[in-house]
Order: structure tokens, then C-alpha cells, then sequence
């Protein structure tokens, strides 16, 4: 099931890759790729065994038409998956703090991806032909924390990633889509119409922590993603619906196949 809000049309393919596209044509994914997302070895809840077949939302969307690309952090960075959207004159937007040297996984150099790659900062704002404005914003576990250790170690510490916050369409309809992070006071600032809402814990932000979270945000509207992936993001997407729900906020879920 396709998202439709105000102009736009959003997609979760799984992971953190979402496709959001305009009324006008204009296309943004966040975090492009990973356990099989857009390759179809992994399928929505509901969607069958992903071993016996690939789930058509791995062919659905038109491939290589992203005008922009997004990527948050290091955990997130998939070449191929950029490759796999991006269309011939994209801009990609990646976190200065992205380095493939630093990532166990066989991914192409940031500098070596054959597109137009812009680098950005924990606090920066990039303006993109098509879209607007694109904001980061630091995310990050918190050291003392819900999802730190004991000792205050952390999966993202600050300096790690970021979020995005972007505009995309002729209505210039607000995105924000925090990436792996805690639910920051700072988060609650953001004026977003969509907030694509991480809520899979373990080293991020949990549903009730997201649906807080979006009731201090109060955007026109939630869609869930980044969960249930892998076993260590598993999540109840309906109870985090509920909670978001009696906050007087719309929310939608993306799980099944359109």
C-alpha cells in the first residue's frame, strides 16, 4: 500500500529505504539498499517466505528515477543501493561522516559513486534543484540514554549521523526522517508535515519513545519504518498506530503489497 499524502506518494521498502515522490515527478529515497530491500529478499509482514519468491515491491518502483538521495550514516550507506535508484543526474546527499573504509561490507568509496555527490555536515542546509532545502540535523544515542550500556557506550554516538529534514513538491510539503538516533529533545523543534518515524529500539528510538515523540513533533502525519527487517528491529507497528492515533495525530502503515 502506497502512502498518499498531500502531494505526495510514499513508499517503504523496508529497512530505512522509503520513496517519496511528488505530484510533478520528483523523487527522494533515504537510505537506499540492505537486507535484500530492493532486491527482493525480504517482504513486508504479511508478505510470505522471502526465500521462495521475491516480493514485487523489490521491482515496483521505477528503477534509477531518484532525483535525490539521502544517507544518514555508515549502517546505512549501500552503494548498490544507491545505484540501484538514482537516476543519471541525481544528487546525492551523505554525511561527511560516511567512510567506506570504516564499513565491514564491500561498498564503493562515497567519491566513486558516479553521481552528483554532495557532502554534509551534522548541521547543515544544501539547496537541490527540484527539491529545496535540505536540512541535517545531528542524531544519535544519547550516552546516558535508553539505549546506551551500562558503561555509556553507544551504536551512534554523536558525531556518528544525522537526520534529514527536506522539501519536495509544488506544495513544498516538509519531511523529516531521523535516522538512527535517540528521540532528542531537539527532534521535538522540527517542523515536519511527514515524519517517517524509526521506531524499531534496540539501538534506536522504540515505538512509544517515537510516538512521544510525534506528539511533541504534532506533524499532519506518521508513517512507521525501519523495523522488522531483521529479528533486532522487530516492533508492533499496530500498537505504535494506536499509540500514535489516541494522540489525536494521523498515522499510516506501509506493510503490505500493493
Amino acid at each position: 500500500m502506497t502512502v498518499r499524502h498531500d502531494d505526495l506518494r510514499v513508499t517503504w521498502y523496508g529497512y530505512a529505504t522509503a520513496r517519496v515522490e511528488s505530484a510533478d515527478g520528483t523523487v527522494v529515497y533515504t537510505d537506499p539498499g540492505r537486507y535484500g530491500v530492493l532486491s527482493g529478499e525480504w517482504t513486508p509482514p504479511g508478505g510470505g517466505n522471502p526465500k521462495e519468491a521475491a516480493h514485487p515491491r523489490a521491482t515496483d518502483h521505477r528503477p534509477m528515477d531518484a532525483d535525490l538521495v539521502v544517507v544518514t550514516h555508515d549502517h546505512h550507506y549501500d552503494s548498490e543501493g544507491i545505484e540501484r535508484v538514482a537516476a543519471d543526474d541525481a544528487t546525492v546527499v551523505v554525511y561527511e561522516g560516511v567512510d567506506a573504509a570504516n564499513i565491514d561490507r564491500d561498498v564503493k568509496p562515497v567519491d566513486d559513486l558516479p553521481f552528483d555527490v554532495v557532502r554534509i555536515g551534522e548541521e547543515d542546509h544544501v539547496a537541490v534543484d527540484g527539491v529545496g532545502d535540505v536540512w541535517s540535523v545531528p542524531a544519535y544515542n544519547e550516552p546516558d540514554g535508553p539505549h546506551a550500556d551500562a558503561d555509556g557506550s553507544v551504536t551512534h554516538p554523536k558525531g556518528f549521523g544525522v537526520g534529514y529534514r527536506f522539501t519536495v513538491g509544488a506544495n513544498g510539503t516538509s519531511v523529516f526522517w531521523p535516522g538512527d538516533s535517540d528521540a532528542l529533545d531537539a527532534f521535538a523543534e522540527i517542523d515536519a508535515s511527514l515524519f517517517l518515524a524509526n521506531i524499531s529500539g534496540s539501538v534506536c528510538m522504540s515505538a512509544p519513545e517515537a510516538a512521544d515523540l510525534a506528539g511533541r513533533m504534532d506533524p499532519d502525519l506518521v508513517v512507521p519504518i525501519h523495523y522488522n527487517t531483521q529479528a533486532f528491529l522487530a516492533a508492533d507497528s499496530a500498537a505504535f498506530a494506536s499509540d500514535v492515533a489516541k494522540r489525536s495525530i494521523p498515522v499510516a502503515l506501509d506493510e503490505s503489497a500493493e
